[in-house]
């Protein structure tokens, strides 16, 4: 076939441009639509809507891929010979199993395996680049230790406990039965009508701004479907937007569907992006595998054994639709909201009650506000309520009603304060305006009767929608309490009277040394705030009157009068309770939405939990965590801080999918805590479950055989057991394989996790393995961003896995990844680096073939010039910089050091050969170097070039580190003064022939006479002098080498001042030089330590200027430039060669590092 366009890349052709046919094929379209539709509408209304539906459907594909197809008019041959590459060699693998793992046959010595692992993903969808992420720390660190040598288990399994898989399947199921099989939703037929006339109007190329959910790509703004449910998008569109197809979906209501569904899409996926596992390992979770679920009943005896599962009643956030308390994983959002507890002050409302109050006579009437300080409680002077706020008059008992707000008494209702229990029961509507002017009798209060008054800043989500106002002690209180006082049009626009409010006094409650007795008072003053309108200034002067009151106030008032407030606190608070005068209040932190689209609350509950915090399981915790590797401080900030709070854990769950409580069948392990140890699972699945992951295939030994005492016997060094008839030889052969491969190395995740799986995996460790199975390292990585914003489905910036390496391939996915950063702070995915990875590596594989072809022509023998001995210095830098970069796990380092420093080596070297040619031992060292340092991140593009082009044997994923000598870095020191001083010479060289500024501002070159030929002097002085030398003997003498620190600035002055340089009477001159050589040479010593400080460089600057004088010549560029000769700046003969350009070296004299150089014609 000919070619007539220039512009494919490697010698494709073009296919036809499908722009040009898509006029045709969309009118052809329309026409065959416009003549089903006539049919089709007088035959039903419903089919008329479907027809709609997926006709717009249709095109909205058609033009999606056509769009993709032409976006930016490029090529994919590079993108897909990278995927080509990456096929071929998955192949390879899979047929030697070259990440099958196996134990050794004696106990590992250091550094001999490397166990890593990796939180199992939830299958409730396709794995994302989120997953990608964190999965690519573990990968790329499982791939050193492997390379260099190390046995290697790197397993991977799939958890489906908890809600989201059970709660998603009750909801598809509830549409399909409210809209049909498939459904029509509301306003469904309306959208697609308009997106239909959306695409005809533009001739098939309008952007409707629509959601494209084509093949799970996600563009666009949300649907309007989405957009009129209030953001909820529909079950059964979410499924159709990741590709399922509407004859699938509804399979999707059984919830042992997604477990069948999702894992082997996740095993695909991983596979293609090569990760080294070990799939034999692999495993689900809940009682669909028979084998887990005997490990985590076993599992759960063994903590409750020890008595750290107990059952008790506490407050838990709670889902009242879901009928259970919702764990951190059961969360669409609120992870890590924890119960805030309140005491809840009963306010009393005094009698004769008003009109609309009098369907209460007979009851007791409180307002019900939820306090965090009770012992302020003594200063009351009023009540606040919002008064467009709604509250009702809710039945607690026989007996009590709380005004309260609906959500508050939706929370007081699960706590076991509604006369009707988790249902409460509202006898009276009311407004915030109706409670205005309500006389109150409050608990504690110094004034016998105090009045609800309006306060506009009430936040109706927080607490009761009730607050005390303690004046003395509160800012808002004060402010609020101020305007009222001094408004008389605020009191009338309320209803205010003026008794209400004119006669309370701020009551002094608190003595505070550094405010006084009335420090609200004290502190708005000082902070000038006029008004209850400043939040910000009154959310700091709550803050500091808060803290200072408890950690600093003494109470003034009552039975506690000259005791401190932090002592007091918890006498007054049970005081109040044990009167019957408040009760316990709780409510979620902020607020909680469970997956099944709950609001939660917190409820009093009767259930299991483990016992998180008890004092000695926290110490042995706290000293695992001291003995373990975890990369960050921040990371380890984390953990000690969620060790600081973390108590009682509720374990138990009545609904969604998992492992029944072993002693309680009536309830599931909740999905965090059968999540803690399985990492000890993975070093007996294979034996278990014969490399079926559900644990469903012919297997020697059966789930009915693992007694506790098996389990005994494997992980915690239990005797041999008698329960079971499992052979020996093969219960010691787990045991070996679980005593070779534990304790774990390395667990990597995210961030987000140490606040709940992370801590729950060291304290389970603690409490059911021995010491030496304890995990040795965590590190945890911040989450990914995408072309640096947030990943979000609903705005389209989001990639599954299957799509990034569709889009890129797998290894510059992988690059893309590394790059994206490495600590805990969010790392960030850029799609123009995964692009130009693939240009960078496509390219690189052209440079080895043509080099590989080439051999002939390349210089033989051993490295010998200038250039070579620079280029080999470079790789072995490059070998032991990677290596330590990847044994701290510092990926976007490796990158750099590994590939793009030695890319960049490689090119210079290219430079500096010239005429003669590159070495032949050098270049093939390069590319073995290269290919390996480059393996664990792009381990398809290493692997082919060993085995395809290299003609390597073996796997380059295990051949081991590269072997260097140790780094020159006096040589390297030597390069880099070369190479600047090259620039140097260039810029000179370009201002002596585009003459000086003054006489040229506008820069236009003055023209060389063709037959003047120049002569470049190049004049070096290789010890610094005068005022220079006497600097450095300064800084020498107040340097400490071994801190790298310096005295004061103030005594180096003091030395400087008393020095020659010093007393002579050009010193105010010379200092406004000496400033900032001082500053600079006190940096660079920091950084490079005392060698930094010395009179001479490292090395001989004439030497190495003369040895590359051709390279010199070469880079100037400049053909005018004939002749260079290097000379000493501190030989008189050679200066007087200067002539009349001696100026030149007066006003920029030459200095260590720093030639100067000076053109003559010839």
């Amino acid at each position: 076939m000919l070619c007539s366009n220039n512009n494919t890349v490697a010698g494709e052709c073009s296919e036809p441009d499908p722009k040009q046919q898509k006029p045709f094929i969309l009118s052809f379209l329309y026409a065959t639509a416009a003549i089903l539709f006539m049919f089709i509408s007088r035959t039903s209304s419903s089919l008329t809507q479907r027809f709609n539906k997926y006709l717009a459907s249709a095109l909205n594909q058609f033009r999606g891929t056509t769009d993709m197809a032409t976006e930016g008019a490029k090529s994919f041959v590079r993108r897909d010979r990278l995927r080509e590459i990456e096929s071929k060699v998955q192949k390879w693998w899979e047929e030697k199993q070259v990440f099958k793992s196996e134990p050794g046959d004696k106990p590992p010595e250091s550094g001999e395996k490397f166990f890593g692992n990796f939180p199992f993903p939830y299958m409730n969808g396709y794995l994302h680049l989120g997953h990608a992420f964190s999965l690519s720390k573990l990968e790329f660190a499982a791939a050193f230790h492997r390379l260099r040598g190390a046995n290697v288990l790197l397993p991977f399994a799939f958890h489906c406990t908890g809600m989201p898989i059970k709660a998603s399947a009750d909801k598809l199921a509830r549409e399909i039965q409210e809209f049909g099989n498939p459904p029509v939703f509301p306003n469904e037929v309306e959208e697609q009508e308009n997106v239909v006339a959306a695409v005809v109007e533009s001739g098939g190329d309008g952007n409707t701004g629509e959601e494209n959910a084509v093949a799970g790509k996600f563009k666009g703004k949300k649907s309007k479907v989405a957009a009129k449910s209030g953001g909820q998008i529909y079950q059964w569109e979410i499924m159709r937007s990741v590709g399922i197809t509407d004859a699938e979906i509804s399979d999707f209501q059984d919830p042992y569907k997604w477990l069948s569904y999702f894992p082997p899409l996740a095993i695909e996926d991983l596979k293609a992006f090569g990760l080294g596992c070990d799939w034999r390992r692999s495993f689900i979770t809940t009682d669909k595998n028979p084998y887990f679920d005997s490990f985590v009943r076993w599992q759960m005896r063994k903590l409750k054994s020890s008595g750290k599962v107990v059952k008790d009643v506490r407050y838990t956030v709670f889902s009242p639709l879901d009928g259970q308390p919702c764990a951190d994983h059961d969360r669409a959002s609120g992870e890590g909201v924890q119960p805030q507890e309140y005491t809840l002050i009963k306010m009393e409302v005094v009698s004769p009650f008003p009109e609309k109050f009098k369907v209460l006579e007979g009851k007791k009437v409180y307002l019900a506000a939820a306090t965090l300080r009770p012992e302020t409680m003594y200063g009351q002077t009023n009540a606040w309520v919002k008064p467009d706020g709604n509250y009702g008059a809710f039945e607690i008992n026989e007996t009590e009603v709380f005004v309260v707000a609906h959500r508050a008494a939706l929370n007081l209702a699960y706590q076991n304060h509604s006369r009707v229990p988790q249902k409460p029961n509202c006898l009276l509507e009311l407004t915030g305006q109706d409670l205005i002017g309500l006389p109150l009798k409050s608990p504690l209060s110094l004034n016998e009767i105090i009045y609800a008054l309006p306060m506009l800043s009430i936040l109706m989500d927080k607490g009761t929608g009730v607050v005390t106002s303690v004046p003395s002690d509160a800012p808002d209180d004060y402010m609020a309490l101020h305007d009222l006082k001094s408004k008389p049009a605020f009191r009338e626009k309320f209803g205010v009277r003026d008794e209400w409010v004119l006669p309370f006094e701020v009551l002094p409650i608190i003595n505070i040394e550094e405010f006084g007795n009335k420090c609200a008072e004290t502190v708005c003053l000082q902070m000038k705030i006029k008004s209850q309108n400043e939040k910000e200034k009154l959310a700091e002067a709550k803050k500091l009157t808060y803290l200072k009151g408890f950690t600093d106030g003494t109470m003034i008032v009552g039975e506690f009068s000259g005791k401190k407030v932090q002592e007091v606190k918890p006498l007054i608070k049970r005081k109040l309770l044990e009167a019957g005068q408040a009760i316990i209040y709780s409510e979620p932190e902020k607020r909680v939405m469970s997956r099944s689209s709950d609001e939660c609350v917190v409820a009093l509950t009767d259930q299991w939990y483990i016992t998180y915090g008890e004092s000695e399981w926290k110490r042995l915790t706290d000293e695992c965590l001291s003995n373990m590797s975890l990369y960050s401080d921040e990371t380890r900030h984390g953990f000690e801080h969620t060790l600081g709070w973390l108590n009682q854990w509720a374990c138990s769950r009545s609904f969604g999918l998992g492992t029944r409580i072993p002693w309680d069948e009536q309830f599931l392990v909740e999905s965090l805590s059968d999540s803690t140890i399985y990492m000890a699972y993975y070093t007996i699945a294979h034996y278990l479950q014969n490399g079926d992951m559900y644990g469903t295939s012919q297997s020697s030994i059966k789930p009915q055989q693992l007694t506790d005492d098996v389990w005994d016997y494997i992980f915690c060094g239990g005797p041999l057991p008698t329960s079971t008839d499992i052979e020996s030889s093969l219960l010691e052969k787990m045991k070996h394989e679980f005593e070779y491969w534990y304790p774990f190395d390395l667990r990597v995740s995210g961030k987000d996790l140490i606040q709940n799986h992370l801590t729950f995996c060291i304290y389970n460790h603690t409490a059911i393995f021995p010491e030496r199975h304890w995990p040795r390292g965590f590190r945890c990585n911040g989450h990914i961003m995408l072309n640096s914003e947030k990943m979000s489905k609903s705005t389209g910036n989001f990639r599954t896995v299957r799509q990034a390496i569709e889009e890129f391939s797998a290894d510059a996915t992988r690059f893309s990844l590394a790059d994206a950063g490495d600590g805990v702070d969010d790392a960030n995915f850029v799609f123009e680096t995964a692009n130009a990875a693939i240009l960078r590596l496509t390219k690189e594989l052209a440079w080895y073939e043509e080099n590989l072809a080439a051999e002939a022509t390349l210089r033989t023998g051993p490295p010998s010039i200038y250039a070579d001995r620079v280029f080999a210095n470079e790789i072995n830098i490059a070998v032991k910089t990677t290596e330590q970069n990847y044994s701290n796990y510092m990926f976007r380092e490796a990158l750099k050091s590994g590939f793009y420093d030695l890319q960049a080596a490689r090119d210079e070297y290219r430079l500096s050969c010239g005429v003669g040619g590159l070495n032949r031992d050098l270049v093939w060292r390069f590319m073995d170097v290269q290919t390996r340092l480059l393996a664990p991140i792009c381990p398809h593009y290493a692997e082919f070039i060993w085995r395809e082009l290299l003609k390597k044997d073996g796997f380059v994923v295990k051949a081991g580190w590269p072997t260097a000598d140790a780094p020159d870095l006096t040589l390297k020191s030597a390069n880099k003064y070369l190479q600047d001083s090259i620039v140097l010479i260039r810029k000179l060289l370009q201002k002596q022939l585009s003459g000086s500024k003054k006489g040229n501002k506008k820069g236009a070159p003055v023209a060389s006479p063709k037959e003047i030929k120049l002569t470049c002097l190049i004049y070096v002085n290789e010890q610094f002098d005068g005022w220079k030398a006497e600097c450095l003997n300064i800084l020498r003498n107040n340097f400490n080498k071994d801190t790298r620190t310096f005295a004061p600035d103030s005594d180096i002055m003091e030395a400087l001042q008393q020095s020659s340089v010093g007393q002579s009477s050009e010193f105010k001159r010379t200092q406004k030089l000496c400033m900032p050589f001082l500053r600079f040479k006190k940096d660079e010593a920091i950084a490079l330590g005392p060698q930094a400080l010395d009179l001479r460089l490292p090395f001989g600057e004439i030497e190495v200027l003369q040895e590359n004088l051709d390279l010199i010549k070469r880079q100037i560029g400049s053909k005018d430039v004939e002749d260079l000769e290097i000379l000493s700046a501190a030989d008189a003969d050679s200066v007087a060669r200067a002539g009349s350009n001696a100026s030149v070296l007066r006003d920029n004299p030459p200095s260590p590092g720093s030639p100067t150089a000076i053109f003559l014609p010839k």
